[in-house]
């Protein structure tokens, strides 16, 4: 009788195994997928704010330039 309580415990316990383990993998994909996209989001937002400073520069200086061809001259 010992002997099937036994096999019952260890395919239990082999069950569980497996199911932490495929938990674990889920959890450790997840962590590696955040961690790809945290990675691809900084350059992409420093590219970002960098090309909004030149646009706004730019426009700036066509600002100024039209400023002052209009300008009155003295």
């Amino acid at each position: 009788m010992s002997n099937g309580s036994n096999d019952l415990s260890g395919a239990v316990t082999n069950l569980l195994e497996t199911v932490g383990s495929l938990a674990k993998g889920g959890v450790d994909g997840l962590n590696n997928g955040i961690k790809t996209a945290t990675q691809l989001i900084d350059p992409l937002s420093k590219t970002a704010t960098d090309l909004a400073g030149n646009v706004v520069n730019a426009l700036n200086q066509a600002l100024q330039t039209v400023s002052a061809a209009l300008a009155p001259k003295k």
